[in-house]
């Protein structure tokens, strides 16, 4: 989880840093952060592009992870995905479709539907929020 919290550092969109790194057997085979589409400016540097109270210039980390190991021909099938934050519903409809069998995560982020899914198709969902909020580092930065 540490490795996603230092790859969400890296997120264009202020409104939520969020990293995601997939991995299989302890090897990282892809990472990801949320930033705008390839080739388009980031809301770091144009602003937010706001819809229904959401950034929708931006493309979540774990969908960036996913299409990061793509790109490079990475196979992710039986992976586990670490990321920051729950994945909203678009993301884990991604994660299940990739066969990802598991998602820790660092804290819940709103959409609880994934939840129930997840049961019903055996992936497992593992929350490391009180893992996370006992290791924090103190950010420097802020005090």
């Amino acid at each position: 989880m540490n490795i996603a919290r230092q790859v969400a550092t890296r997120a264009t969109c202020d409104r939520k840093s969020v990293g995601a790194v997939i991995v299989r057997d302890k090897t990282i085979l892809s990472t990801g952060y949320n930033g705008s589409i390839r080739g388009l400016p980031h809301c770091s540097e144009v602003g937010h592009l706001m819809e229904d109270g959401h950034c929708v210039r931006t493309v979540h980390a774990e969908a960036n992870a996913i299409c990061q190991a793509a790109r490079n021909g990475v196979r992710i099938e039986g992976a586990d995905i670490y990321t920051t934050a729950s994945p909203c519903w678009s993301c884990f409809r991604l994660i299940a479709n990739s066969s990802i069998r598991r998602i820790y995560y660092g804290e819940f982020y709103r959409d609880r539907r994934s939840l129930d899914v997840a049961r019903e198709l055996g992936l497992e969902l593992v929350d490391l929020s009180d893992l996370v909020a006992r290791h924090a580092v103190p950010d420097p930065a802020n005090g």
